[in-house]
């Protein structure tokens, strides 16, 4: 595979659990949260959603063959910026891997959007007090 076609599926990948809104080239509109997504041909589902018309859809699956554009809803989580910040914490010993959605902290802490995933002890408490602050901070802005 391609580092371009990589690279794109990662994007669409960390959209997966946000709300998005899907444009059809019939200019159907939809409004949901992708639950679900095939990277061979982009068929996806959307939970919660609703149509242009307000119709609410517990689920709808939608063929990737008629999807003309995708937007995120949601202001995008700033996996960069809390790289930074637990650099400044952690110097030297932070890794950035943005197109699998997580960070490395001394190889031992893995840290996403969601806070500490893997981890635990003193070091693992220390970087969710970063990400805590972070994600106040940010969500003030």
């Amino acid at each position: 595979m391609s580092l371009a076609k990589r690279k794109f599926l990662g994007e669409i990948g960390t959209l997966i659990d946000k709300t998005v809104m899907v444009t059809t080239v019939d200019n159907k509109k939809y409004t949901g949260t992708l639950s679900g997504l095939d990277p061979d041909n982009l068929n996806l589902s959307l939970s919660d959603s609703k149509d242009e018309k307000g119709t609410v859809l517990h689920k709808i699956f939608i063929n990737g063959n008629i999807i003309a554009q995708m937007f995120t809803i949601d202001k995008p989580f700033d996996l960069n910026a809390l790289s930074a910040r637990l650099e400044k914490v952690f110097p030297t010993m932070v890794k950035l891997y943005a197109d699998q959605g997580f960070i490395w902290v001394m190889e031992k802490i893995k840290v996403s959007e969601k806070g500490v995933i893997e981890g635990s002890g003193p070091i693992a408490e220390r970087v969710e007090r970063v990400y805590n602050l972070f994600t106040k901070e940010t969500a003030s802005k």
